[in-house]
């Protein structure tokens, strides 16, 4: 280890010394009283991280004799996931302290889990790989059972632990037969003994196994079952976290695992791949469908999605890559916006979830259901707005890689998933009327967070924000 390993990982380090930094202070000053600074302070450095990140990292750098590289791919990942944990924190301060639930202790373990997040992304080791996902894993755990008086939000965490530590198992008796069979745990020395698609059984297996690891944490069928009960019993904020930074990284980790240990052997993973992003998107449309809790349908959507993301990765090429890295930018915009909508919905000062309480919203609050309709169209898939061009991406590198039926089956299943998508925006502008109306109106955050992510679904036709160059060389550092 030298000063060059170091300022590699700087800034993992910088937020890891301030998560504990903070962590002791506020143990040993106010505790809760400095809950709402330091959940605003870490949103801060979040920001600064990124545009650290975002503007001054050049080139691949690696780290610590191999365990960690650091090159575009991975830096395109970390500010997505710095970002979007930065938004979520914003839009939680105010409805957790509403409630009673803001406590100093939620904000550090959302930045320790970042950085669990950020050396996943950069892993080039199973064994580091396998650190940053349990860091990331043992924090999630904790703020899923965030709500200690509440029923749900302590068995949603109780579920998401004991199907974490199965895949947590999986993962681990996937690693040990691949280095048994490889001989090393470093994607250098994996890709290696793979040279020329010559992979043997046992490693075969291990690479199945790790699959079904990495299976679980991007919540792909068919290891896709703690999602539901994990969303909706988490309080909104953290479900909201969920769906956002968590998904980025492990979406990110999955392509990082393939290509750079298993890069030799595409047509042995694609086939695997494939088959999860076809299940994921026919369950996810069909099992959204029939769901009356809002919270519950979006855990439904992010399998559908992650789904769609898996499309560009079993196609195995750079343009296969640069279309996941595009879908999922989209994706976490378009889910900080829904997720504000849906922080935002009360009655009587207390959260509301069910779908049957958007009864003519459109009357009450002509402007944010329009919003929402923008959101909910561009999930959807609907053209001309951004999340169209998401899935355009991916089923094109989908068609081009040779996979029509996976293409043609991504089609079906959008259209097959807008229902539930217009069935919202049904009740929202021709449902029945409740007798107490939704409040929707009482945080300019969330009313901000929403309207910004509704623009940014209709300005970003025009050139995406230029995302689509950016994530195309970060697809070249990967994809070689």
């Amino acid at each position: 280890m030298n000063s060059a390993d170091l300022n590699i990982i700087l800034p993992e380090i910088l937020l890891s010394v301030f998560a504990m930094g903070a962590l002791v202070g506020a143990v040993y000053t106010g505790k809760d009283k400095l809950a709402s600074t330091l959940t605003w302070a870490t949103a801060a450095v979040f920001l600064v991280l990124a545009l650290w990140i975002g503007t001054t990292g050049e080139g691949t750098n690696v780290a610590f004799g191999g365990l960690l590289v650091v090159d575009g791919f991975a830096r395109f990942a970390k500010v997505v996931i710095l970002a979007s944990a930065a938004c979520v924190l914003l839009m939680s301060e105010g409805y957790m302290s509403r409630r009673g639930m803001l406590i100093f202790e939620f904000p550090m373990l959302v930045a320790l889990s970042v950085v669990g997040m950020m050396v996943m992304v950069s892993a080039a080791d199973l064994i580091t790989l396998y650190m940053g996902l349990e860091l990331q894993s043992l924090s999630l755990y904790v703020v899923a059972s965030l709500r200690r008086d509440s029923v749900k939000s302590t068995e949603a965490g109780m579920k998401y632990f004991v199907l974490g530590a199965l895949s947590s198992g999986l993962l681990l008796y996937g690693a040990s037969l691949t280095y048994g069979f490889a001989g090393t745990t470093s994607f250098e020395g994996i890709i290696a003994a793979a040279q020329h698609g010559h992979v043997t059984v046992g490693l075969l297996i291990g690479l199945v196994l790790l699959i079904a690891g990495l299976a679980f944490k991007v919540s792909a069928v068919p290891f896709h079952m703690w999602t539901p009960d994990v969303y909706e019993g988490s309080p909104t904020p953290v479900t909201a976290f969920f769906a956002t930074a968590p998904k980025v990284a492990a979406m990110a980790m999955f392509a990082r695992v393939m290509f750079d240990a298993f890069g030799q052997a595409i047509a042995d993973w694609s086939q695997v791949v494939a088959l999860l992003s076809l299940l994921s998107m026919f369950l996810g449309a069909i099992a959204a469908i029939g769901q009356k809790d809002i919270k519950r349908l979006m855990a439904y959507s992010s399998i559908a999605h992650m789904g769609y993301a898996l499309m560009g990765l079993a196609a195995g090429t750079h343009l296969g890559v640069q279309a996941m890295l595009i879908y999922m930018a989209i994706y976490v915009t378009m889910n900080i916006g829904t997720f504000a909508f849906i922080m935002s919905m009360e009655r009587d000062g207390q959260p509301v979830t069910d779908i049957n309480s958007l009864g003519m919203l459109s009357t009450r609050a002509p402007g944010k259901a329009l919003a929402m309709l923008v959101l909910l169209f561009s999930l959807a898939g609907v053209p001309p707005l951004v999340g169209f061009f998401g899935k355009f991406y991916v089923l094109r590198a989908a068609y081009e890689a040779g996979l029509v039926w996976l293409a043609v089956a991504g089609v079906i299943a959008s259209v097959i998933g807008a229902f539930y998508y217009l069935r919202i925006v049904f009740f929202m502008y021709f449902g029945e009327e409740q007798e107490e109306g939704l409040e929707t109106g009482k945080s300019a955050i969330l009313s901000g967070f929403l309207m910004a992510s509704a623009v940014i679904m209709v300005a970003g036709v025009i050139n995406l924000f230029g995302v689509e160059s950016i994530a195309a060389m970060a697809a070249e550092t990967l994809v070689q």
